[in-house]
C-alpha cells in the first residue's frame, strides 16, 4: 500500500508519528504554502527560520535514502494552500492513503478532517506524541474541575515522569522555587555571549526570498542567527545547559537594556518546530543538577516552563477551543496601539522590548508578560488584536501555545480559568526588575501628575474599571483595600489622568499587512 505522508513546518523530526511504519514506495511531502498570507504579518525571521529549517530537514531525509517531495514557495505551480498542494501531490504520486500527524492549530485540524471526503482517500490523522501529556490525558485531568491551575497539573507531570523526584517527594522538598528566581540583574553584570549561527547558502537563499516577497512584514533579517538544523539546535541546547542554566533561575525575571537574551534558553523556536524534543531538554537540565553543575532553583524553573506551562497551555487550547478564543471576561475593546508595531513611544520599557522584538523575533517571558502584556491588560486592548501581535512577531509563536498564554495569562480574558489573578502591575515592578526606567522620560516613583509613569495611573484605573469582575478575587483583596483607602479626590485624579492618556493613544487606520503570498506555518 503506497502512502503519502504529509509533514507540516513545525514537525521537523524523524520521530514524528506520521513516519511510523514508513515503507519502500512511501512519499514524504513537505510544502511551503502561502495559505496563511492574510492571517498575521509574521516576523521576517520567523518565516526565514521555518522555510530554511524545512529545506534542511528535507535534505536530511533525502540523505537517508527517503523519497521526499518538497514544494518551495516560489514554485510556479504552487497553489498556495495545504489542500491544493496535497491534491497536486496525490495526482503526482497516486497514493492509496494519506498519513498525517495532528497539527498544532484547531483550524488546520478542522481542514484536515474534510480531506478524506474531498480526495476520496483514507486520511489517517495520528496523535502528536512529542508531548508528555496527550490531549486525552489532559482532558481526564481537567474533568470535573472548576478551574485549571497549572501548579496541580505540573505536580502530576512530575510524578508521572519522575523528573526531579525522590520517590513520591519533590527534589529538595518543594515543588517549585519561584521565590528564588526573582533577582534583578546587578548593574555591571554581563551575561555570556550567546551561541548564534551564521546563515549558510540555503538559509541565505530563503532570506533573499523573504526580503523580496515579504517586504511589508514586521521585523528585520539582519540579526538572523537561528539554528536551522537538528545538529545546530543540539549545539544551542548544550550551550544553554552548560553556560546559562546555572544562573537562569536567579535572573529569569530580570530585564536589561541591550541584553535581549540574558540567561534564557532561546530554545523554544527549535522545540516548537521539532528540531529539539521536550524530553531531551528536561532530562538534559536534570542531568546538570544531578552532576552538581546547576542549582535546583534554576533546573526546576526551567523544567517547569517545559513540563509545566508548555504542556498545560496546549492542554487548555485543545480542551476549550474554539469557544475559548471568543471569551472576553473584562470586555476589553481598545485597538492595539500603533507603537506595538513601530516602537515609537516615550515609554522606554515598551520601546526597548519592541525594538528587540523587531531585531530578534524574540523577547523573554517577563518582557512579554509584564511589559507589552501588562500594558495591553491595563489599557484594555482587545484580546484578538494583542493575540494577533504576539502570534506575528515571535519566532516561537504558534496558536496552540500563544493563544492560551495571551488570552488567559496576559489578558485574563477567560475570567480566571487559567490564571488565578490578572498579572497587572504598576511602574514599580518594571523599575525593580529592569534598568529601563533610568532611560525614560517618565518617573516610576511619581504616581500622578506631569512626568508620572503611565503604568501607575493605568494600574489603579484598571482596578476601578474592572471592580465588578475582580473585587471578589481573594488574590486582589490587598490592592482593592489600598484603593478604598484613597481619597475621592485621588481616585478622581487617577481616572482623569489615565483617561486622558488612553484617549491620546493613536492607532493609524491600517496596521501593517502582509502582502499577497505571505504565510503562516
Amino acid at each position: 500500500m503506497k502512502t503519502l505522508r504529509l509533514m507540516l513546518g513545525d514537525q521537523l523530526t524523524r520521530d514524528m508519528s506520521s513516519l511510523d511504519g514508513l515503507a519502500d514506495g512511501d512519499v514524504i511531502l513537505l510544502v511551503e504554502v502561502a495559505e496563511e498570507a492574510t492571517y498575521v504579518p509574521h516576523h521576517k525571521q520567523k518565516i526565514a527560520f521555518l522555510f530554511s529549517a524545512m529545506r534542511h530537514f528535507a535534505e536530511d531525509l533525502r540523505g537517508r535514502g527517503l523519497d521526499v517531495d518538497y514544494v518551495e514557495l516560489d514554485h510556479p505551480e504552487n497553489s498556495g494552500s495545504f489542500t491544493g498542494e496535497l491534491g497536486r501531490a496525490i495526482a503526482r504520486h497516486r497514493p492509496d492513503r494519506i498519513i498525517i500527524t495532528e497539527p498544532g492549530e484547531w483550524r488546520v485540524r478542522e481542514m484536515m478532517l474534510g480531506w478524506s471526503e474531498h480526495f476520496g482517500l483514507p486520511v489517517e490523522i495520528r496523535e502528536d506524541d512529542r508531548f508528555f501529556c496527550s490531549r486525552g490525558r489532559f482532558a481526564r485531568w481537567a474533568e470535573g474541575r472548576k478551574s485549571y491551575r497549572m501548579e496541580f497539573f505540573y505536580r502530576d507531570m512530575r510524578r508521572e515522569t519522575g523528573l526531579l523526584m525522590q520517590g513520591d517527594d519533590p527534589e529538595g522538598g518543594a515543588w517549585n522555587y519561584d521565590r528564588e528566581n526573582r533577582r534583578a540583574l546587578p548593574a555591571r553584570h554581563r551575561p555570556p555571549p550567546r551561541r548564534r549561527f551564521e546563515p549558510d547558502a540555503t538559509t541565505r537563499k530563503v532570506m533573499d526570498l523573504v526580503a523580496a516577497r515579504f517586504t511589508r512584514n514586521f521585523g528585520d533579517l539582519e540579526n538572523f542567527g537561528w539554528a536551522v538544523t537538528r545538529e545546530d539546535a543540539l549545539e544551542a541546547m548544550q550551550h544553554f545547559l552548560q553556560q546559562c542554566l546555572p544562573l537562569y533561575g536567579d535572573y529569569q525575571d530580570a530585564m536589561k537594556t541591550g541584553e535581549p537574551f540574558l540567561y534564557h534558553a532561546i530554545l523554544s523556536p527549535y522545540l516548537n518546530a521539532g528540531l529539539l524534543g521536550a524530553r531531551e531538554l528536561c532530562m538534559g537540565a536534570e542531568r546538570e543538577y544531578k552532576a552538581g553543575r546547576a542549582p535546583l532553583n534554576a533546573v526546576e524553573g526551567f523544567i517547569r516552563q517545559v513540563l509545566g506551562w508548555r504542556e498545560y497551555v496546549r492542554g487548555i487550547y485543545w480542551l476549550r477551543m474554539p469557544d475559548y478564543a471568543r471569551t472576553n471576561a473584562l470586555q476589553a475593546s481598545r485597538p492595539l496601539p500603533w507603537f506595538y508595531w513601530s516602537g515609537e513611544t516615550e515609554m522606554n520599557c515598551i520601546a526597548q522590548v519592541v525594538a528587540e522584538t523587531r531585531a530578534n523575533a524574540y523577547a523573554h517571558h517577563i518582557q512579554r508578560l509584564m511589559v507589552t502584556g501588562n500594558f495591553a491588560l491595563l489599557a484594555g486592548v482587545s484580546p484578538p488584536e494583542i493575540e494577533e501581535w504576539y502570534l506575528a512577531v515571535y519566532a516561537d509563536a504558534y496558536e496552540w501555545v500563544e493563544l492560551p498564554n495571551t488570552h488567559g495569562m496576559i489578558m485574563f480574558a477567560d475570567g480566571g480559568l487559567l490564571a488565578s489573578k490578572p498579572y497587572a502591575a504598576s511602574g514599580a515592578y518594571i523599575n525593580r526588575m529592569s534598568d529601563y526606567c533610568g532611560g525614560c522620560v517618565y518617573d516610576p516613583k511619581l504616581k500622578s501628575g506631569e512626568g508620572a509613569c503611565p503604568f501607575n495611573p493605568l494600574y489603579w484605573h484598571f482596578l476601578i474599571e474592572n471592580r465588578e469582575h475582580l473585587q471578589g478575587n481573594p488574590r486582589m483583596g490587598m490592592p482593592y483595600r489600598t484603593l478604598d483607602a484613597m481619597s475621592d479626590e485621588k481616585r478622581a485624579t487617577i481616572l482623569r489622568e489615565a483617561g486622558a492618556f488612553l484617549d491620546a493613544l493613536n492607532k493609524p487606520a491600517t496596521a501593517p499587512q502582509a502582502p499577497q503570498g505571505s504565510l503562516d506555518l
